[in-house]
């Protein structure tokens, strides 16, 4: 009986990934991965965090040459797709949490809040 169960189990195995984002510069790329990651894996529990210049498209009225980031973080927060901006940078460049996009969470810290979901919480580590 539990050989017959055994690949059941390892098939419903929940995937989990943490997407690091620390340079702005790759939050189109990254945004753009996520939501392949979940064309091809619609179950998956995904969460992005970030530090750094990494919080920068996940600020108010953020936008690049392609525009506002706000439409696309709202889009893939609605596919279940969990933001998370690091405290510790907020408060180095003295940034209010009204700083930063509602759709996400602040964390006390980027660093930690990777290290926690991949040791603690068994995330895979993606880095766009």
């Amino acid at each position: 009986l539990l050989l017959a169960t055994a690949p059941m189990t390892a098939s419903a195995a929940e995937e989990k990934v943490v997407y690091h984002v620390n340079d702005s510069s790759v939050a189109r790329v990254a945004m753009n991965n996520v939501n392949n990651h979940l064309n091809a894996a619609p179950d998956a529990k995904i969460v992005v965090v970030t530090h750094g210049k990494g919080i920068d498209f996940l600020l108010n009225d953020a936008k690049d040459d392609k525009g506002e980031y706000a439409p696309v973080v709202s889009g893939l927060k609605a596919k279940g797709v969990d933001f998370r901006v690091c405290a510790n940078t907020l408060k180095a460049r003295k940034l209010e949490a009204s700083a930063v996009n509602m759709e996400a969470t602040i964390v006390p810290s980027g660093v930690a809040e990777i290290g926690k979901l991949q040791a603690q919480e068994g995330y895979v580590y993606l880095k766009p």
